[in-house]
């Protein structure tokens, strides 16, 4: 892509000295990012012409300025080719550098990563949950690393970074790393963020991704059947440590929240709904898009269960959940015990009621993209995709409409 540069002088009026004078300045634009500098001279504003963006007249004092503000220009579009030249992005930044006769410090990655980093760790809590951080700071030792075994450095200029950087790292990712495609697509998508962050800020003029492809692979999701919720429902545990894991778990099955939404939920997230029953309203951690779920008799049995319970009284939370480490690991104490052959995790709840408890039941899929706290129902879609005995339910339609009760017919047909 050209870069457009545009050079305009006008006289800033609000600026006027005590003579009445106002400054003249030159506006530079750079692919519509503006950088002001001044010119060093003052002029009457009754002699200033907006339009041609010189003074009036033919004066001495005219002929003066004009000639001035001429070589200013000159200078400008000296430095633009100066920069063209040594093949130095062109933007406002980089401009107003040569211009000023400032030395360009070339800006590099791993400080900028590392602010973000910082940034987002303050954030915690407020605009980002920690699993976010952790994901970046994953990320950022990766870029290290990579930067270390493919250039035998601790960190690169961004000018340097281009489209075959971008291929060489995700190869490093796959290979050296030996991460699966959908976590090597996601790490690259982390570092497409900082690269954003300096295109934005003008430290970089042409985009590394501009170029690359990349494409999630759909993940078969793990759901429970009726049969294995029924079993873990039936099923009377010995400890009651496993029977609390098993009731939030169950929760979770029957109302679609993730761990985290679980964790947060206090008993002020309980209202009357629409139809004067019983609701959980909230909003999802991870994409802050509201949750409204109608509360089930299941669901009410475990909230009841508990409503004194002295750690959820004394966190102020709605169920005394443990941490997410150790439900996963109760959980698969919990399907060794009833015999279920999957490896069970929280987030397993959360798929059982997208698929088992609401879609196969029949609930339209808009009803239950709007519970789970979907941005758009295509990520709801990936539920419905999996679900055989909905597709088998909407053939068997499909049979009776074609079924063939007339012999002749049917001779016609198959002969």
């Amino acid at each position: 892509m050209k870069t457009k540069v545009s050079i305009l002088f006008y006289a800033k009026r609000a600026k006027a000295n005590a003579n009445g004078l106002v400054p003249i300045y030159t506006r530079i634009t750079v692919n519509g990012r503006r950088i002001e500098l001044s010119s060093n001279r003052f002029v009457e504003p009754s002699k200033w012409s907006t339009e041609a963006g010189k003074m009036k007249g033919s004066s001495e004092e005219a002929r003066l300025l004009n000639s001035h503000l001429n070589l200013l220009k000159m200078q400008i579009m000296e430095a633009q080719m100066e920069l063209n030249i040594k093949k130095i992005p062109l933007t406002t930044e980089t401009l107003k550098s040569k211009i000023l006769g400032v030395e360009e410090r070339q800006r590099m990655l791993v400080p900028i990563f590392q602010d973000h980093n910082h940034k987002m760790k303050e954030l915690v809590g407020k605009e980002y949950a920690q699993g976010t951080l952790d994901r970046y700071t994953t990320s950022l030792r990766h870029t290290i690393e990579f930067l270390q075994w493919k250039y035998k450095i601790s960190d690169i200029e961004l000018n340097k970074i281009d489209h075959a950087f971008i291929t060489d790292y995700e190869f490093f990712l796959r290979s050296v790393r030996n991460c699966a495609n959908n976590t090597t697509i996601k790490y690259i998508k982390n570092f497409t963020k900082i690269i954003k962050i300096c295109l934005d800020n003008d430290w970089i003029s042409k985009n590394p991704f501009s170029k690359y492809k990349s494409k999630l692979r759909e993940v078969e999701r793990v759901y429970l059947s009726e049969v294995e919720i029924q079993s873990i429902i039936n099923k009377d545990f010995k400890t009651e440590r496993l029977s609390l894991v098993r009731d939030i778990f169950l929760f979770s099955c029957f109302t679609g929240l993730a761990y985290i939404d679980v964790k947060n939920l206090t008993k002020s997230h309980l209202s009357i709904g629409i139809d004067g029953e019983k609701w959980i309203f909230t909003h999802r951690q991870k994409t802050e898009t509201a949750s409204k779920i109608p509360i089930l008799p299941i669901t009410q049995m475990i909230i009841d269960k508990y409503d004194n319970h002295p750690e959820s009284n004394n966190q102020n939370k709605l169920l005394p959940i443990l941490t997410n480490q150790k439900m996963n690991a109760y959980l698969k104490e919990i399907a060794a015990i009833c015999e279920i052959e999957k490896e069970l995790t929280f987030h397993i709840a959360r798929h059982t009621f997208a698929t088992t408890v609401t879609l196969t039941n029949g609930v339209p899929i808009e009803s239950v993209s709007k519970m789970l706290g979907h941005k758009n129902l295509k990520t709801t879609q990936h539920y419905a995709k999996i679900l055989d005995k909905k597709v088998s339910e909407d053939m068997q339609i499909l049979r009776d409409k074609f079924k063939i009760n007339d012999s002749k017919n049917e001779k016609t047909i198959t002969s």
